[in-house]
């Protein structure tokens, strides 16, 4: 992160154990997410929360579904 960069905003503990959640699962996917990214950039969380929702893994897409308002990002239907 650039030096000048605004600082991150805190997240609230319901926030940050779904993001934790989420890597992690998506760890055990195979792939690897950047939270920082995940946080601030709408396309690539949308990537990675497509990718979620073509999981295999129910706790995955679960824990997709969870996060996307928080994100502030759309699923598409399924």
């Amino acid at each position: 992160m650039p030096l000048d960069a605004p600082p991150l905003p805190a997240l609230s503990p319901d926030e940050a154990e779904a993001l934790s959640e989420f890597r992690w699962l998506m760890v055990g996917d195979g792939h690897d997410v950047d939270l920082d990214r995940l946080r601030h950039d709408r396309a690539y969380a949308r990537g990675c929360l497509a990718l979620a929702r073509g999981s295999t893994t129910p706790a995955l897409q679960g824990a997709a579904a969870r996060l996307a308002p928080w994100l502030r990002a759309r699923l598409p239907p399924g």
